[in-house]
């Protein structure tokens, strides 16, 4: 198949996008992207580009006319609903009417919002008590990148798309409006499983509005408990989260974001952090690693199991954000961990991401955020060093995506795993700082001084074959969440003995502790500046990140340079 000239067209550079414009490129074809800033500049940048094919991973704008009725470069939305299904809120609704099949759809950009002709589709099996991000960034994201292979394929062969038709007996879906705050509140009253499903419906955005504890505020995070309390009541606390009682049972919320005044900007944090003195008499539960065979029933962020000779260490941290005080927890059970009587410690993400490194949110909420970031990015260092330092053989399992300094924490570990799929960004320079996590030792440990700057510099992202590819990671388990865990563990425990990892098994017998300790000082002296003293805007960075401030345009490293191939 020729190479195409293919422009990625989305409001953001996220995840899904991040990994459409890394498979594409491995696939031969010249990849650029264009981030939504406002329809002129769009629309011009387009159309000047000389680009074959249009895609539009992840867009919440409209397509501007004269794309769309460009006839000569299709525009194709890659919608996260099943053929038929229209609207902004596709996965809400079918997390909150449990669906049971859903998938994705390509379609070609129209007028009418998803009436497009369709150029592909996926359907998969609704995962039971799915969350929208693992929704996202699991099943559809799979199907999304299906349906995107699928439309270049078919575009290189000259396919013409089909029109949406309704009368046709396997088209399921339907227009459903955007979903409101009034389908999707509830009453503390109803079941916690119940409301539960709401909240896990409005994951990531835009949360659910309730009243707690006499204020008004959105909510995210949450695990069911059965625990019984009356209804709304804050029956206790644990770590970050809040436990509260409902009609059946009860449910922990991690997080949550306080309605905002007239004018006023507000963004989630941990439960315990926004309600503070509103908790000085509801009880505590003081317990810090979870190692009882039903804990995943609760809210449990640090979980413990062994098997065999492998002691699998979870820490389960929302969106993958790691506070000053959850690395010291998280610190505290590996010291724990690295005490057992077992061969191989498995330290592993959960559910969502594996870790971007440090807590942007609870930084930016601090009174003095500059500070908070050098206490967090120390705390951060010692479970590096608690990993770094283990006499088992360290295993790190990706079961997400991971950023920052969750890459340079899952590089602690004398070996990594990854899920297929997961997309990695091994840098700090977008966010100004020059990074930690001891990276200046085990970046260049797996991949070499050179490419370790290059990568550190560049401000790419990885996939998790080219990761492999330049030894970052040592083995690539299934896609599939639960058949990536039953892998993990095998893997984890069979590494031990494996002939490929002979490397890692002998450097683990003499570890060069005056090195790290060289390359953790050296560190941060530096971001000592870039934190406290603010060197490279990272506290302006922090804050825009923080508040979802829009690009003003697209970094010049997405943009392809087609000048000599037109």
């Amino acid at each position: 198949m020729r190479s195409l000239k293919i422009i990625l067209l989305s409001s953001a550079f996220n995840g899904l996008t991040q990994r459409a414009w890394l498979e594409l490129r491995q696939s031969g074809h010249q990849v650029s992207v264009q981030l939504f800033t406002n329809e002129q500049e769009v629309s011009a940048n387009i159309q000047q580009s000389g680009a074959n094919l249009v895609i539009c991973p992840f867009l919440k704008d409209r397509v501007p006319e004269t794309l769309w009725r460009d006839a000569s470069r299709p525009v194709v939305i890659i919608h996260p609903g099943i053929v038929g299904d229209r609207g902004a809120s596709a996965l809400d609704w079918a997390i909150t009417l449990r669906e049971k099949r859903w998938g994705v759809t390509a379609l070609q950009a129209v007028e009418e919002m998803d009436a497009g002709p369709i150029w592909s589709s996926c359907e998969f099996d609704m995962p039971p008590e799915t969350r929208k991000s693992e929704l996202y960034n699991g099943p559809v994201s799979d199907a999304a990148m299906y349906c995107i292979r699928d439309v270049v394929e078919k575009f290189g062969a000259g396919f013409e798309p089909a029109p949406l038709d309704y009368g046709q007996t396997h088209v399921r879906g339907r227009l459903q409006p955007n979903m409101r705050q009034s389908d999707r509140t509830f009453l503390w009253q109803q079941p916690a499983a119940e409301i539960k499903r709401r909240i896990d419906a409005a994951d990531g955005q835009p949360g659910v509005l309730t009243q707690l504890a006499g204020g008004d505020y959105y909510v995210y995070d949450a695990y069911l408990d059965y625990r019984a309390g009356q209804p709304g009541q804050l029956l206790a606390v644990h770590d970050d989260a809040v436990l509260v009682g409902a009609g059946e049972h009860s449910l922990w919320l991690g997080a949550l974001r306080r309605k905002p005044e007239a004018g006023e900007e507000t963004f989630k944090q941990p439960a315990r952090h926004v309600l503070a003195g509103l908790l000085d008499d509801v009880p505590r539960l003081d317990w810090s690693i979870a190692t009882h065979p039903h804990c995943e029933e609760s809210y449990q962020p640090i979980r413990y199991r062994e098997y065999g000779r492998v002691g699998e260490l979870t820490f389960e941290f929302y969106n993958g954000a790691m506070s000053t005080e959850q690395c010291r927890r998280l610190s505290e059970a590996l010291r724990w961990a690295k005490a057992q009587d077992t061969s191989v410690l498995l330290v592993r993400g959960g559910r969502g991401s594996f870790s971007n490194g440090v807590h942007l949110n609870v930084i930016q909420a601090a009174p003095e955020p500059g500070l908070e970031a050098w206490a967090n990015i120390q705390a951060i260092d010692d479970v590096c060093q608690e990993m770094l330092t283990a006499r088992q053989l360290v295993v790190s399992g990706l079961t997400g995506n991971a950023g920052a300094g969750g890459v340079m924490l899952a590089l602690a570990a004398d070996l990594v795993f990854a899920r297929g799929g997961v997309v990695l960004n091994p840098h700090y320079k977008t966010m100004g700082l020059y990074g930690s996590e001891y990276w200046t030792y085990s970046l260049p440990r797996a991949v070499g001084e050179e490419q370790a700057r290059q990568l550190t510099e560049a401000c790419l992202p990885l996939s998790a074959r080219e990761a492999w590819r330049l030894g970052m990671v040592h083995d690539i388990g299934p896609h599939d969440p639960h058949d990536f865990g039953v892998w993990l563990r095998q893997a984890a425990g069979l590494a031990l003995n494996d002939d490929r990892f002979r490397l890692q098994r002998a450097r683990k017998a003499e570890p060069d502790l005056e090195r790290m300790e060289r390359c953790r000082q050296t560190e941060l002296l530096e971001m000592r500046q870039d934190m406290v003293e603010n060197r490279g805007q990272f506290l302006e960075k922090c804050r825009n990140f923080v508040l979802k401030r829009k690009a003003c345009g697209t970094p010049q490293r997405l943009v392809a340079d087609w000048a000599q191939t037109r």
